[in-house]
């Protein structure tokens, strides 16, 4: 009985897709735009079977420090363990600072697929 709760509080919780584009992104082409992650993300979460989707969209914003709206929006879902999983198109949409982006997926997540990445919150 207990191990069903788990699984429907777990069915509850969401999965953020997370997009993030700067001006300094626009010169890779249309593959990187925000409509473009939008797409892949939704298709990929759709195929693994996660639910209660919600967009983390950081447009126009460096990825060269965390101080982005929609990521400190999500940390904060993560936090307060109402995100199960996130999925983003590669680490450099969670940031350009390669250090720091493992330091915060080792201390918030617990696992990569790999693709398109999904990370599992801890």
């Amino acid at each position: 009985m207990q191990t069903r709760n788990n699984n429907n509080d777990n069915e509850n919780k969401i999965t953020a897709l997370y997009c993030r584009l700067s001006r300094d992104d626009g010169l890779e082409g249309e593959s990187n735009s925000i409509g473009n992650q939008r797409k892949l993300l939704a298709m990929r979460a759709n195929e693994l079977g996660l639910k209660n989707i919600e967009y983390y969209v950081d447009d126009g914003y460096t990825g060269t420090n965390f101080n982005r709206p929609d990521f400190k929006r999500m940390e904060k879902d993560i936090k307060e363990g109402r995100v199960g999983a996130v999925l983003v198109k590669d680490l450099s949409r969670l940031g350009r600072n390669y250090v720091a982006v493992v330091s915060i997926r080792k201390k918030s997540f617990r696992c990569m697929v790999s693709g398109l990445l999904l990370l599992r919150t801890a």
